[in-house]
């Protein structure tokens, strides 16, 4: 296990552009780092502060816990199909019943995790499919899962049935992709549901916001000024805080250091996005996520350049860790879970 403990002075004390919004006083954010061998670990989904699923790039399905009280012991599933094909799962979510996880690549697998065992509840054959993201709306029954196109649209499964059965939608419901136009694999976060509203983000050629205000039947495609045009560029990581004010981030993969045009945020529920610190850190990230119940100003943004935080809407932002990170989710105000390459980690704010 490894700790890393930054203290954060002057920054936390700027004032908030928010009439009601006072930054808490932070005096250290603390990183341990817990190793997981031979595993890239892209998807997380939390249990508590203690508690943590994950899904790894070797077929593994792992329960996490940090607590030595915990009443379930850290374990490890591993998933093969076929007994010979190892899923890579870049996609883990829960409907508070199950788990569900998905791989990327030919064959896609959608896994359905219950009591130690795995039934696999939806596959797709095809030489272009990849899938990127998977995630519950609000009311655990409905559930999206978000891929790379395989005709001149997104790849997008639905459940209504808490996610006993799924289905693509045809592209005729869809709005049309450019060539070249897909989405990342990078940290399970390029989907965010509240209530019956979807967004998802995209990148490459072009880089949208696409929405659905009714579970995924009806859709509508906005354009963002995120660095676009080739393959690693777009938005890789997108959230909301509320169904008008939310945050995208990615950047260029090939060139994580730069740091333009990589960053935006919108009031108007994705209508429209304005870039924020322009040619200022944070560089290239995989994830971003808003601290819970700060309202929408504390937040935080991971990736292989490290970890980086914002007090004030993602106006202006502060390093606070050179470690590399590939997601984040928050339990509460004070703890988030990490995870990378070969390793978990947690985060802590005292």
């Amino acid at each position: 296990m490894k700790r890393i403990i930054i203290f954060i002075f002057g920054f936390l004390g700027l004032a908030s552009c928010a009439v009601n919004y006072q930054p808490r006083e932070i005096n250290a954010i603390t990183v341990k780092e817990f190793k997981i061998d031979s595993v890239s670990i892209r998807a997380i989904q939390v249990i508590n502060k203690h508690e943590v699923m994950y899904a790894g790039s070797n077929g593994d399905i792992g329960f996490f816990s940090d607590s030595e009280d915990s009443k379930l012991t850290p374990r490890v599933l591993e998933v093969k199909y076929q007994d010979s094909i190892r899923p890579n799962f870049r996609s883990i979510a829960s409907n508070n019943k199950a788990v569900f996880a998905l791989s990327i690549g030919n064959p896609a697998l959608l896994y359905h995790l219950s009591d130690g065992k795995e039934t696999l509840k939806y596959t797709e054959n095809h030489e272009k499919v990849f899938y990127d993201a998977l995630q519950f709306f609000d009311d655990n029954q409905h559930g999206i899962a978000v891929g790379d196109p395989t005709e001149n649209c997104a790849s997008i499964l639905l459940t209504s049935d808490g996610g006993d059965t799924w289905h693509k939608i045809p592209c005729a419901n869809l709005p049309e992709f450019e060539d070249g136009e897909a989405f990342f694999a990078a940290s399970n976060t390029n989907i965010k549901t509240i209530g019956s509203t979807v967004w998802i983000a995209s990148g490459g050629k072009k880089a949208h916001v696409l929405k659905s205000e009714d579970y995924g039947t009806t859709w509508q495609i906005y354009n963002t000024p995120i660095v676009q045009g080739n393959g690693p560029q777009g938005i890789y990581s997108i959230d909301f805080t509320d169904k008008n004010n939310g945050i995208v981030i990615g950047g260029d993969y090939s060139k994580p250091l730069e740091n333009k045009a990589n960053k935006a945020i919108t009031d108007d529920g994705g209508l429209t996005w304005t870039l924020v610190a322009d040619g200022q850190n944070p560089n290239y990230k995989s994830c971003v996520q808003y601290v819970p119940k700060t309202n929408g100003k504390e937040v935080f943004a991971v990736g292989k350049t490290g970890i980086s935080f914002s007090n004030n809407g993602g106006l202006t932002w502060v390093e606070v860790s050179k470690e590399a990170y590939y997601a984040i989710q928050f339990v509460d105000r004070k703890t988030a879970w990490l995870s990378g390459n070969n390793k978990l980690g947690k985060l802590i704010l005292d």
